[in-house]
């Protein structure tokens, strides 16, 4: 590793054991930020130049050298590994390397306090972007297969129990739903921590008229995060913001793919999967098991297990703390597996095919008994006597049929009318 950029006496021995502890994982998960901290840095330099601490070729040297180990990056031309303590001072190594003592001039007016923070948030802002456009791909997959199987029957359960006929796209629209609620939810946390902590330094301030109004505009911010004990303070809240958001989406996936592994069962024999999202046995030649269903639908332990590692770190008081840098191993290791499982959830519903014939004979003549009782009390017969007629009638009920059932249906959001524009509507205006 090469020489910490914190210390003062270069003939000071460095313990290569307490450092390798201190620096942890960092330079394995830096690597998920080290380009979003180039981004902030250049955005430094331009407003290290606009109150004159650099000047406009030193400026411009330092630029073209970010931009320079952005592409050498991006080529894998410079590796981020244990040579550095972290990102930030690869980068700072790269510049003194590069341009001398110039180099050393980037540091002015901030700390890696605040360079975590500011990469962090771009970090974080990037993958809810990523997020909010999986969701809308799977909300809008979603009404889709609503509106494709919206006339096809199937038995609505509660306690797992047959209860009522529904439909196809019943179901379906209830994922839409969801999926609607999740990407407001999302575009809502990327809003709340849409703010620029560049220049708060090491939690302080500094005494130099930095313009971080300048830095706002070019990281692309919508407001500035003003306090700076609080823009220390707000990390980890901030995380756990994005992860909770991101939660709500993997809840609902769970969901689907909990019924999938229902309906995909012998015993129900509902569903279809393609090939693809299933694999066969390494000793039972007779079977396929739906693996891909069975790990999306195990993927949200792994942001819930993220959610409570940083809640437990959090127990700080205010200002900066080591114990944050745990904070980055299971924010990154979750959002990455997060933003997999919702990139292929659409694929999964686009993938969904019921078996209509097997919907069809599982749905039995005491299911339409809720349909009987409520069009006697229709009638006028009070419910609880209609209620209890029904038992003792059903006899009446052997020539209906599931269609006829879901066809009536006609309560607003069921199943003849399922209110798909609606939805539709309402995603197109949360997008805008």
């Amino acid at each position: 590793m090469s020489a910490p950029i914190w210390q003062k006496n270069s003939k000071a021995k460095v313990d290569q054991t307490i450092m390798d502890f201190m620096a942890g994982e960092d330079i394995i998960l830096d690597q998920q930020l080290i380009e979003y901290d180039i981004k902030a840095s250049s955005a430094h330099v331009k407003g290290l130049q606009s109150i004159d601490i650099l000047t406009k070729d030193e400026a411009q040297k330092l630029l073209e050298k970010l931009a320079e180990l952005k592409t050498a990056i991006d080529n894998k031309e410079f590796i981020l590994d244990n040579r550095f303590e972290d990102c930030h001072s690869a980068i700072e190594f790269y510049l003194v390397e590069k341009l001398g003592d110039l180099g050393k001039k980037i540091h002015t007016g901030r700390s890696r306090n605040d360079q975590i923070l500011v990469a962090t948030r771009l970090y974080l802002k990037d993958s809810l972007a990523t997020a909010i456009e999986y969701t809308r791909e799977a909300a809008q997959q979603c009404l889709t297969q609503a509106e494709k199987t919206q006339s096809d029957a199937m038995p609505g359960y509660t306690h797992m129990q047959r209860a009522v006929p529904s439909s196809c796209g019943t179901w379906f629209a209830a994922f839409a739903e969801a999926m609607i609620d999740n990407l407001q939810v999302l575009k809502s946390t990327s809003n709340d921590i849409d703010a620029n902590p560049l220049g708060t330094a090491a939690g302080y301030g500094v005494n130099l008229p930095l313009d971080r109004d300048l830095t706002t505009r070019e990281l692309g911010f919508s407001r500035l995060q003003i306090n700076p004990i609080y823009a220390q303070n707000s990390r980890g809240k901030f995380e756990l913001s994005v992860l909770f958001a991101l939660s709500q989406s993997l809840l609902d996936i769970r969901r689907y793919c909990w019924d999938l592994s229902l309906f995909s069962t012998q015993e129900f024999d509902f569903v279809e999967l393609p090939d693809e999202m299933t694999t066969g046995s390494s000793i039972m030649p007779n079977k396929r098991n739906p693996d891909l269903v069975e790990l999306m639908r195990a993927s949200y332990a792994k942001i819930q297990a993220a959610i409570v590692e940083l809640q437990s770190l959090l127990s700080l008081p205010s200002g900066y703390q080591r114990d944050l840098q745990f904070t980055k191993g299971p924010l990154i290791r979750a959002i990455s597996h997060a933003l997999q499982t919702m990139m292929l959830f659409p694929r999964l519903v686009a993938g969904t095919t019921f078996k209509i014939e097997r919907l069809n004979n599982a749905i039995d003549t005491p299911m339409f008994a809720t349909d009987f009782a409520v069009e006697l009390s229709a009638d006028g017969m009070p419910f609880r006597e209609a209620y209890q007629q029904v038992a003792s009638r059903y006899s009446e009920l052997e020539n209906r049929t599931p269609q006829q059932s879901i066809n009536e249906r006609s309560s607003k959001g069921a199943c003849a009318d399922l209110m798909l524009s609606d939805m539709e509507n309402r995603l197109n205006d949360i997008l805008k």
